[in-house]
């Protein structure tokens, strides 16, 4: 696992292999992360007034380039995906509610080739995820109350000609099942 400096100390490094609190492999026999995927603990700065919660900084290791910050609402139950973009790279974090994150590597010649990764974050699990080009996602509010997500991606997004691939939700090529798994 290879593990690039946070300024706030080594449990908020970028990490890019299992074991992550809150990530799993959804893969049988196949305990990866996915080849390119970044994730970093978010560290908090709590006290008697509230919290402050860095979330990324232009001297962030895995920071590429500035294209837009947007955030979207997810009500409890609802699906947010998939999707994959070809040149984009996207920084993503839920900042209140929780979520299921999915990831899904589809890429010829990838060492995760096949491979899906859930990531639990929110309130409960404060992490950024690095979302590599070519990699489909989306996710599931898990909660009991909207789950609002924040996007930063490293390009503008174009109007008129989106760099997104969409397939729907529940019927796709995608090994996934988006039910909850009791037990």
């Amino acid at each position: 696992m290879t593990k690039a400096k946070s300024a706030h100390g080594p449990e908020y490094d970028w990490r890019d292999g299992l074991p992550i609190p809150g990530v799993r492999s959804a893969t049988p026999g196949r305990n990866a992360l996915i080849h390119g995927v970044r994730i970093r603990r978010l560290p908090s700065f709590p006290d008697e007034r509230g919290a402050l919660t860095e979330i990324l900084r232009a001297d962030d290791a895995e920071y590429q380039a500035f294209g837009q910050i947007y955030m979207t609402t997810s009500y409890p139950g609802v699906v947010k995906g998939w999707h994959l973009h070809e040149r984009q790279n996207d920084m993503i974090c839920c900042v209140s509610g929780e979520v299921k994150l999915v990831l899904f590597d589809p890429r010829e010649g990838s060492p995760t080739q096949g491979v899906v990764n859930e990531i639990f974050l929110g309130d409960c699990n404060r992490l950024l995820v690095k979302v590599p080009v070519g990699i489909f996602h989306g996710w599931k509010c898990i909660g009991g109350q909207a789950a609002l997500v924040m996007n930063i991606p490293d390009r503008v997004y174009d109007y008129d000609a989106p760099d997104e691939r969409r397939v729907d939700p529940h019927d796709n090529e995608i090994p996934y099942e988006w039910a909850r798994r009791d037990g």
